[in-house]
């Protein structure tokens, strides 16, 4: 805010937002810091182009008055979209009860003991729609990071598909030579039971080459028949 004895004034720049064959607005705050009626004026170097609401008034003792300055269409930028306009702000102390219509073109005359402040204020023009910056996590604005991110994420998959895939025959592998090993398991302990017969056999012959010259038992060649039979039938297990 200004620092005038008068009005104080926010802001002290006329900020445009810049958009061709588009109306434009600002607002103005003036605030009367005097124990006095102060009445303002409201002046510009190019009239035509800018409307002013109120351009003139009466602020009461420590109040505020909002001033709207609107910028009519345009139909061409500035170059480098620099403004060379500037506005002017009158104010002088009036009689208490003074009202705006009051208000007389004298009265920011500079005469003899007269005391007028004047302030000046500059337009600035702001671009309408600026550029927005890309949002985050947007595929174009995708840092490189973020790619190498993704990227590890992908492969850890295909990672884990592959060992999948992998330890599966690893698995079937397995359970195969478990089988094979069982099988052996079961082929020696087979060997084993048909050593173990062959051996029986061959005592029960040697008994009955012992016994034939006193004949032998109808059991004994019962027994020998059931052995030749189990032997034969571990044999085709084998």
């Amino acid at each position: 805010m200004s620092c005038g004895d008068l009005l104080g004034i926010h802001p002290t720049e006329l900020k445009f937002p810049f958009e061709l064959k588009k109306q434009s607005s600002c607002s103005l705050q003036l605030t009367n810091k005097t124990d006095q009626y102060v009445a303002f004026k409201v002046k510009t170097t190019n009239p035509k182009k800018y409307c002013v609401r109120p351009n003139t008034g009466i602020i009461l003792p420590g109040t505020t008055c909002d001033v709207t300055v609107t910028m009519q269409a345009q139909k061409e930028a500035p170059p480098d979209m620099q403004c060379k306009d500037k506005f002017l702000l009158q104010s002088v102390t009036v009689n208490f009860g003074a009202t705006t219509k009051d208000i007389t073109t004298e009265m920011f005359n500079k005469d003899a003991g007269k005391v007028v402040e004047e302030f000046k204020l500059r337009v600035i023009y702001i671009p309408a729609n600026p550029p927005s910056p890309v949002p985050e996590g947007s595929e174009e604005g995708l840092s490189p990071r973020a790619s190498m991110q993704d990227g590890s994420h992908n492969n850890g998959a295909v990672f884990d598909a592959a060992t999948r895939l992998a330890d599966e025959p690893k698995e079937r592998s397995s359970e195969a030579l478990s089988l094979i090993s069982k099988l052996n398991e079961e082929k020696a302990s087979a060997i084993q039971q048909s050593h173990k017969l062959r051996n029986e056999l061959e005592l029960l012959r040697k008994e009955v080459s012992r016994s034939r010259a006193g004949g032998f038992s109808v059991m004994s060649v019962v027994l020998i028949g059931l052995v030749g039979l189990m032997i034969g039938y571990f044999i085709q297990k084998l």
